[in-house]
C-alpha cells in the first residue's frame, strides 16, 4: 500500500475530521487540540480483518505496562522474533564479534573453510581468490574441498513452505549471497534460463545449479549439484528472481572455483570436506562486527542471517537446541515465558505474548534502537523504530516510541488470522493476503498515532 493510499485508510480508521479555508488563512491561528485517537477496541473492527485477534502491549523503560489489548496472549511472533535474535546474539557473542572465513592448504588440496558468516558474499569471495592465487604462487593444487561444519547443518529452515521460497534455504557454516542463487530468464520463441551467484559487483555463472520448464516448481539436489524445473506461467519475457540453494558448500565451491580461475589458480574438482581440515592459512576473509550484520538483518528481514547469529551464539548441535537456549535466555530475564522453534520467526509454531516482548525490548533501548528501521509502517506524527513481522494472514511491528512529551515507550503488537494462516501455510501469496497485510499495517499505524493522545486531564478539585 502507498504512502498516501495508507494515511487515507488511517483516517478512515480514526474518523478524525478538520477543516482549513481554501486558501489556508486559518494558517496562523491557533491550532486546536489534537483529537483523540479511539481505542483498540473500536479501531480493530474498522479495520475489516475477519477473523484476527489483536494483542497490544506498551511499557515504559521500567516495563510498568502503559497500554494493553490481551498483552499477555501468546501470539506466532514471525520476524519480530529477530529482536529477540538480535539481543540475545550481542549478549552471547558481543557487537564488535567477526566471522571469518579461511582458505588453508592441506597437502595437495585447497580448503576453503565457512566460518558461519552469514554476510559472505560473491564480492568479497572473489577478493579471496585474489589473494589466495597470490599467496600460492607457483603451487597447484590438486582439488578444492569446502568445509561447512563451523555450524550445524539445518536442511530447511521452516519445512512445507514452497520450494521455490528464497528466504527459506539450507544453512551450514558455509554461506554465500544468503545461500541463495539468481535466476534470469529471456523468453521469445524460447526461454535461455540462467544462474548466477549475483553480489554487488561480481555475478559469476552458478554452473553447478541449472534450470529448465517444467510444469511446476520442482528441485533435485544431489552430490552432482542442484536442478530447477521452472514452470513457463511464472515467467514473463524476461526477469530475474531469487532462488534457496540446498547445497551450500558446493554452491560456494563451484564459485571459488571459477573466480580462482579467473585470478590465475586453475582448480580441477570441487568435493564437501567431512572434518574439520588442518593446514597452513593462505588468506582469510573477516565479516563486519555483529552489529552491524545484525542491522542489516533487521533492515531486510534475512532469515538466514537469524539463524547463523543464533546457532553461533548458542553453540547448539542442532536448531530446535538453539531454539530452546534463547528461549531460556528470554526466561532468565525475567520478562516472562516463550517458545521458539528458531531464531528468524519463520516457523509458524513459534509463540510469545506481546507484554513479554515488550518488557525484553525496554532495558535495552540504547542498543538496539539504533539498529531498527524508522518508521516502517509511515509517518505517525511521533518517533519510531520498530521490526516488522509477516507471515501470511500475521502482520506484527515492535519497537520503541517517544511520546510527544519525551516518554521513551517500547511496544508489541501482534495482529493474526489463525485459521487462515494454517489454510495457506507454506504458500506464496495466498488470495486476499495483500490486502489483508496493508490493512493491518495501516491499523498498527493507527495505534501508535494513539501513543500521542494528550493524557486525560484530572478533574478540578469540588470547590
Amino acid at each position: 500500500m502507498t504512502d498516501i493510499r495508507r494515511r487515507t485508510f488511517v483516517t478512515g480508521l480514526l474518523a478524525v475530521t478538520a477543516t482549513v479555508t481554501a486558501t489556508g488563512a486559518l494558517a496562523d491561528a491557533p491550532r486546536p487540540p489534537r483529537k483523540r485517537v479511539p481505542p483498540p477496541e473500536v479501531l480493530l473492527p474498522r479495520a475489516r480483518l475477519g477473523d484476527a485477534r489483536l494483542g497490544w502491549a506498551v511499557v515504559d523503560r521500567t516495563g510498568a505496562l502503559i497500554e494493553g489489548r490481551s498483552a499477555g496472549d501468546p501470539m506466532p511472533p514471525a520476524s519480530t522474533l529477530k529482536t529477540v535474535t538480535a539481543l540475545y546474539a550481542l549478549d552471547r557473542l558481543g557487537g564488535d564479534h567477526r566471522f571469518v572465513t579461511r582458505v588453508l592448504r592441506s597437502g595437495d588440496t585447497l580448503v576453503l573453510a565457512g566460518g558461519g558468516d552469514p554476510s559472505l558474499d560473491s564480492d568479497r569471495l572473489a577478493q579471496l581468490a585474489t589473494e589466495v592465487a597470490a599467496a600460492a604462487g607457483d603451487w597447484r593444487p590438486v582439488r578444492l574441498a569446502v568445509w561447512g561444519g563451523a555450524l550445524p547443518r539445518v536442511d530447511q529452515i521452516a519445512p512445507g513452505q514452497a520450494v521455490q521460497l528464497a528466504y527459506n534455504p539450507t544453512l551450514s557454516g558455509m554461506m554465500l549471497n544468503h545461500n541463495r542463487v539468481r535466476l534470469g530468464w529471456r523468453c521469445a520463441e524460447r526461454c535461455d534460463l540462467t544462474m548466477t551467484a549475483t553480489g554487488t559487483r561480481q555475478a559469476p555463472r552458478a554452473f553447478g545449479i541449472d534450470a529448465a520448464l517444467a510444469p511446476a516448481w520442482s528441485h533435485r539436489a544431489d552430490a552432482g549439484g542442484e536442478s530447477w524445473g521452472v514452470p513457463r506461467s511464472t515467467l514473463g519475457r524476461s526477469g530475474e528472481r531469487w532462488l534457496p540453494v540446498r547445497n551450500p558448500e558446493l554452491y560456494a565451491g563451484d564459485v571459488f572455483q571459477t573466480l580462482c580461475r579467473a585470478a590465475g589458480l586453475p582448480i580441477r574438482a570441487v568435493e564437501v570436506a567431512g572434518a574439520e581440515p588442518t593446514g597452513s592459512l593462505l588468506a582469510g576473509s573477516a565479516s563486519l562486527p555483529l552489529r552491524d550484520i545484525l542491522r542489516g538483518m533487521l533492515k531486510y528481514s534475512t532469515n538466514l542471517t537469524a539463524e547463523a547469529v543464533g546457532l553461533a551464539a548458542s553453540g547448539a548441535g542442532d536448531l530446535p537446541a538453539s531454539a530452546a537456549a534463547m528461549r531460556d535466555w528470554v526466561a532468565a530475564q525475567g520478562v516472562g515465558g516463550a517458545e521458539f522453534a528458531d531464531h528468524s520467526g519463520l516457523g509458524a509454531s513459534s509463540r510469545i505474548a506481546p507484554l513479554v516482548l515488550a518488557r525484553l525490548l525496554a532495558p535495552s533501548a540504547d542498543v538496539l534502537r539504533p539498529l531498527l528501521n524508522a518508521d516502517p509502517v509511515g509517518p505517525v506524527g511521533l518517533p519510531v523504530n520498530a521490526k516488522t513481522g509477516t507471515l501470511n494472514f500475521v502482520a506484527n511491528l515492535a519497537g520503541y516510541a517517544t511520546r510527544p512529551d519525551g516518554a521513551e515507550l517500547s511496544f508489541a503488537c501482534m495482529i493474526g488470522d489463525e485459521g487462515r494462516r494454517q489454510a495457506s501455510e507454506g504458500a506464496e501469496l495466498p488470495d486476499g493476503v495483500i490486502g489483508w497485510t496493508d490493512r493491518a499495517r495501516s491499523l498498527q499505524a493507527a495505534l501508535l498515532m494513539g501513543l500521542g493522545n494528550e493524557p486525560p486531564r484530572p478533574l478540578p478539585p469540588e470547590i
